[in-house]
Order: C-alpha cells, then sequence, then structure tokens
C-alpha cells in the first residue's frame, strides 16, 4: 500500500476507500459480559467521551478531521456536552479491526467513558457492534457507511451521524438516468463498499427507466493504471459513466479519464468521495464536471453553513469536509441527549438519543430513523471552478 499511502497522507479525505470496507471477520473479544453496566459519571461531574479515530496510519488524515469538526463543537460550547464539562479520552483506531476492537474495548472498560464517538473502518464498525450492545454504551459512528451497521447487524447502542453506502448512492440514480440520455456504464473498486454503492445506485437508476450499458470491478488498492478499463467503456454505447472510488483510487481514476479524453464525451457521475476535500485538491481542473451525490459541500448556500465554515477555517486555516460535519453532529447529538440523561446510564443515553429529534447541522437539518441511521438531504454536486481552485458546487437537492 505504498502508493495508496503516500496520496492518502497528501490528501486529508482518502481514508474513504478502505474506511467503507466492510470486513468479513469473526472478531473474538468482541462480547464481553464482564463489563461495568452501572451507569455514567454523576450527573452535576464531568462526563468522559471516547473518541475512537485513526490517528496514525494511512487513514490518519481522515482521523484529523474528524477529531477537529468534534474539538470544534466543545470549543464552541465551553468545553460541554449536555451541561457538563467533557473529558474528552482519545484512542487511535488504526488501519483494521485488530487494532480499532481493542482501542474502543479499552474505552469502556479501564477508562470508563459514557459514550464512544468516531470509527473510520467499517470492519471495524461491525466488529464492534456486539460489544457495544452487550456492554451498554452508546457507540456514534461517525463516518463508517456498511449498510449493515444500522440494517440487518443494527442495535439499540449504535447509532450513525453519517451515511449508509447504499443511501448515499441511491439518491444520485434518477438524477442520472434523467440526464445520462442512454446507457449508462457501472465502474468501482472490488470491494464491499464498491458493490454496495453500485446496488444502490443500480436500484433506482432502473427504476426511473435507466439501462446499464456494462458494469466493471477493478482490483481494490492496487489498480493504478486504469486504461484498459477505460478503453473498455469506450467500446460500448455508454452514454454516461458512473463511478464509485476514493483516495488514491479517485484521484488516479478521475485524472486518467480526462487524459484519455473520456471526460469531453462521457459525463462522469459519481458519490461524492470521487471529489471530496484533498482528494478534489489533488485532481485539480481534470475533475471539472464531474457530477456526485453526497450530504454535504462546503458550498451549500445556508447561513448555518456559511457560520460553520467560516468557524472551521479560523480554527483550523483550511476547509471543513463532511467527515468534520459528521463528527461535529455527533457531539451536537450527544449535547442534547446528555442533557435529558442526567444520570448518563447506557439505557438512559440510549432512550434520550431516540428523542433528539431534529439537528440543526451545517449539512441542513437531518434527524435519526429508526434504524438509527441519519436520515438526511444528499445534493446533486458539480465540480467547478471557484475560489482560487476547484469546488462541489451544489447544483440542486436530490432528497
Amino acid at each position: 500500500m505504498g502508493v495508496l499511502s503516500a496520496v492518502l497522507r497528501r490528501s486529508r479525505t482518502g481514508t474513504t476507500v478502505a474506511a467503507l470496507t466492510v470486513g468479513a471477520l469473526v472478531l473474538s473479544g468482541c462480547a464481553g459480559s464482564s463489563l461495568d453496566q452501572s451507569g455514567g459519571e454523576q450527573a452535576d461531574g464531568p462526563v468522559k467521551i471516547g473518541l475512537l479515530v485513526p490517528l496514525s496510519g494511512v487513514y490518519a488524515p481522515l482521523g484529523e478531521d474528524m477529531r477537529n469538526g468534534f474539538q470544534l463543537y466543545l470549543d464552541q460550547h465551553g468545553g460541554k456536552l449536555g451541561g457538563r464539562t467533557v473529558e474528552l479520552v482519545s484512542a487511535d483506531e488504526g488501519e483494521s479491526p485488530q487494532t480499532g476492537v481493542p482501542a474502543a474495548q479499552k474505552l469502556v472498560t479501564q477508562d470508563q467513558v459514557t459514550a464512544v464517538v468516531g470509527v473510520v473502518n467499517s470492519a471495524t464498525a461491525l466488529g464492534l457492534r456486539d460489544f457495544f450492545h452487550e456492554s451498554k454504551k452508546p457507540l456514534l459512528i461517525a463516518n463508517a457507511g456498511a449498510d449493515d451497521i444500522t440494517g440487518a447487524r443494527k442495535s439499540e447502542y449504535v447509532w450513525r451521524t453519517s451515511f449508509s453506502n447504499g443511501e448515499v448512492a441511491a439518491a444520485l440514480g434518477a438524477a442520472v438516468a434523467e440526464e445520462a440520455g442512454g446507457p449508462v456504464y457501472l465502474i468501482a473498486a472490488d470491494y464491499a463498499a464498491g458493490k454496495e454503492m453500485i446496488a444502490g445506485f443500480r436500484k433506482t437508476f432502473e427504476a426511473a427507466g435507466g439501462k446499464v450499458a456494462g458494469e466493471e470491478y477493478t482490483p481494490f488498492g492496487t489498480t493504478q493504471d486504469f486504461q484498459p478499463f477505460l478503453s473498455a467503456i469506450r467500446g460500448t454505447d455508454a452514454k454516461a459513466v458512473y463511478s464509485f472510488y476514493a483516495g488514491a483510487e479517485a484521484v488516479s481514476f478521475v485524472k486518467q479519464y480526462k487524459q484519455f479524453g473520456l471526460a469531453g464525451d462521457l459525463p462522469l457521475y459519481g458519490t461524492g468521495f470521487l471529489t471530496e476535500g484533498g482528494v478534489l485538491d489533488a485532481q485539480g481542473e481534470a475533475a471539472s464536471g464531474v457530477k456526485t451525490s453526497l450530504h454535504y459541500s462546503t458550498e451549500l448556500d445556508t447561513p448555518r453553513n456559511k457560520e460553520y465554515v467560516d468557524a472551521y477555517r479560523k480554527a483550523y486555516d483550511e476547509a471543513p469536509t463532511v467527515y468534520t460535519v459528521q463528527a461535529y453532529d455527533a457531539a451536537a447529538v450527544l449535547d442534547k441527549a446528555l442533557a435529558s440523561a442526567p444520570g448518563g446510564g447506557g439505557e438512559e443515553l440510549v432512550k434520550a438519543l431516540g428523542a433528539v429529534g431534529q439537528v440543526d447541522s451545517p449539512r441542513g437539518p437531518w434527524s435519526f430513523d429508526a434504524d438509527h441511521n441519519a436520515e438526511q438531504k444528499y445534493y446533486l454536486r458539480e465540480v467547478r471552478s471557484g475560489g482560487g481552485g476547484m469546488v462541489n458546487a451544489v447544483v440542486s437537492e436530490l432528497s
């Protein structure tokens, strides 16, 4: 992963590719029955919150974004959530469940946190499900996108302030069916997230009358030369292309798509991770015209988002990303929940999470659905020149 690692470190958002991976893992020690389930801290005392994000390795740039977003909320609220001073205990998720699972277990069993926020990697999130369910401690996932997290393996103790792979992809299907004017070629990295992204898109695309010109999955994490795959696309009757790539692969795919001459002939669509944050910085003008679906853009023209972007830039001297917002909103959710759960115990806090209602977010108002997933608007974005560089301009709402 040397090349991938280097690009991800440069491109601040590049961890999404592996972050969305769903591992077929059976992890020993994920469910513990000897955990202290007695409740939280005193209602008038400080509250311990665990922040589980990558602090090292190829995923560290995304971990930094998430940590910054969570900390910004704390800074804006006097270091308190629910009126209680927060003692933030950070742990390094690392690059896989082998590091993320024990780090989360330590936060609960040794550090005695009231709740844990974060988690980049879907395999880690799925591996932690039973642990948090049995320990009766809330886990607020601020990135990992595997559908099963709030689907087949949902738990009353697991909540998600980010997205599910299928939904962010499905939001784009009808729009592409309307705009493409003919068959669309589907291409993605060959791993679980890529397949969920294709499946979600295909469902709504075909329901809206769209036709598929072809479908291809490229070797995940090892494909550097996309020319053979681009040649195959040119040989079809496709009128547009839908893709799922992120991080280093997104940079390579978009640049080579432009170099191969397809950008002028076949409009390129994808989920927002294709052009988000530092990935877009690395792609530069090669990404011009690419359209994506996502639940956030720095270019959202609302007072709430403008306030957030200004505050984030002032605090960190860079633009926020969807990852910063997801963690920022996790803090906002905990703020509401802790205010109505003075004991801080897991069962009490879970009830409070179910009653937080609408969240006033930079992404736009959203709330938890019945499965604890974020029910939110998705936006059609188009890469355009603006503000001295390329930005994801908001074209319209998708849902």
